[in-house]
């Protein structure tokens, strides 16, 4: 079943695989199951769909997020978030930290809650990485964890102990 808001825009498969894997929450661990799963869509396209979706908010992040933390934390409501979101990502980024752009390419590919794109802008702040080397760095995270997620989606390899149909 998809989403009620793409139900109410009628949006095809496609286009909410797209936007799922935009999203902070989804990014593209919960756009490619949606486009196998419930959009029909074949493993290749949902890949490729959800992938670039998924990159899209890189560059952005990477130039804007500082700047738009800081003017949010002007707010106590945006304070509490990037308090919450910069103390959580250091904690996860012990791999970041130690290894730097090579750690934050396993950090985006592993493929488990806030470990997605979105926090690697965060992470490669965060730990300062150089742009130049966070985009590849984020780019090469995205291809791994999408290989993953595909695989997964279709049942070729199984997280959980969950079996699906390929």
């Amino acid at each position: 079943m998809a989403p009620l808001f793409a139900v109410a825009l009628n949006l095809s498969p496609k286009v909410m695989t797209f936007i799922l894997s935009m999203l902070p929450i989804s990014e593209l661990r919960g756009a490619i199951p949606y486009a196998i799963w419930v959009g029909k869509i074949g493993w290749k396209e949902a890949y490729v769909i959800a992938v670039i979706g998924n990159f899209i908010p890189v560059i952005p992040l990477l130039f804007f997020m500082e700047r738009a933390s800081v003017w949010l934390r002007k707010y106590p409501l945006g304070d509490r978030f990037f308090t919450w979101f910069f103390n959580r990502t250091r904690k996860k980024g012990k791999l970041i930290e130690r290894f730097e752009a090579m750690g934050l390419t396993m950090f985006v590919a592993i493929p488990l809650p806030v470990t997605g794109a979105w926090t690697g802008c965060a992470a490669a702040i965060i730990f300062g990485v150089p742009r130049k080397f966070a985009i590849p760095a984020i780019f090469l995270g995205v291809l791994i964890a999408g290989c993953i997620v595909t695989l997964a989606s279709m049942g070729v390899i199984s997280f959980w102990g969950i079996q699906t149909q390929g």
